[in-house]
């Protein structure tokens, strides 16, 4: 099974690849698949990166992790890219995999704002880890969604990007690739 973790990754942190290999050597799929969004339908996006630099970002901070790869399979599909869609033409292009849908506990109680959503819930494993202040009762998941006991991971690309504009050093919660690479190019500044 490939565990998918979409997001705009915008940057990448510790704590995204941090849950990607937990996923993986917990065994709750054989990899992960870090799935950069070019634009995710609900959230705005004043401070967001060019894609194919998040992309690049994603790449130099798992390449080596086993069993954790950057995906850019969204680049291919219509935008704005809903993970229903999304679902659906990995199926299609990929019919011998078997995918579950990894996310925040904190999209979890705003789930049924996605885009058909029932249809997730009928076709795919949902695989819930916990985020800070959103508590969940696994006793009251529908079928196909579990509760993963991941640890919390603290990082926040929205504290990065503002640490890295006040000229502070983030490097404890970047990949030394990543962070090198944001320096050198001076994002998010």
């Amino acid at each position: 099974m490939i565990a998918l973790l979409g997001g705009s990754f915008n940057p990448i942190h510790k704590g995204h690849t941090g849950l990607a290999r937990w996923i993986v050597t917990h065994g709750y799929a054989d990899k992960t698949w870090l799935m950069v969004s070019p634009h995710n339908p609900l959230k705005a996006a004043p401070e967001l990166a060019d894609e194919a630099l998040r992309l690049r970002w994603t790449r130099l901070a798992c390449e080596h992790i086993e069993g954790v790869e950057a995906c850019d399979f969204e680049f291919t599909l219509p935008r704005p890219s809903y993970t229903y869609q999304t679902l659906q033409a990995l199926r299609g292009a990929y019919p011998q995999e078997h995918f579950a849908l990894a996310i925040g506990a904190d999209n979890w109680l705003c789930f049924n704002r996605w885009k058909n959503y029932e249809w997730i819930l009928a076709n795919v494993e949902l695989l819930v880890y916990p985020r800070q202040g959103y508590d969940i009762d696994a006793t009251t998941l529908p079928h196909r969604v579990q509760l993963i006991p991941a640890p919390l991971f603290p990082q926040s690309s929205t504290t990065i990007r503002q640490r890295i504009k006040q000229g502070e050093d983030v490097s404890e919660m970047l990949a030394e690739d990543v962070w090198h690479d944001i320096k050198q190019r001076k994002s998010y500044l």
